[in-house]
């Protein structure tokens, strides 16, 4: 397992929270999110799913991931 820390903007609620953990479930990977720090520390399987992958499922929640 890998695992990668990614500052996203945007988040602000328990909404948040449950829309980045899902569309991360979605794609093979466990999220964390940390709302008073505005990361997230997702734990994938290289094999199955990279970062960009990771990002993409994030932004297209509508949240900004800060590199």
């Amino acid at each position: 397992m890998s695992e990668v820390v990614l500052k996203v903007d945007g988040m602000s609620c328990g909404h948040c929270v449950n829309s980045v953990e899902k569309a991360l479930q979605s794609i093979g990977a466990e999220g964390t999110v940390d709302l008073a720090s505005k990361k997230v520390t997702v734990k994938f399987d290289e094999a199955k799913v990279n970062t960009k992958a990771i990002v993409e499922a994030i932004e297209d929640q509508g949240y900004d991931v800060v590199q």
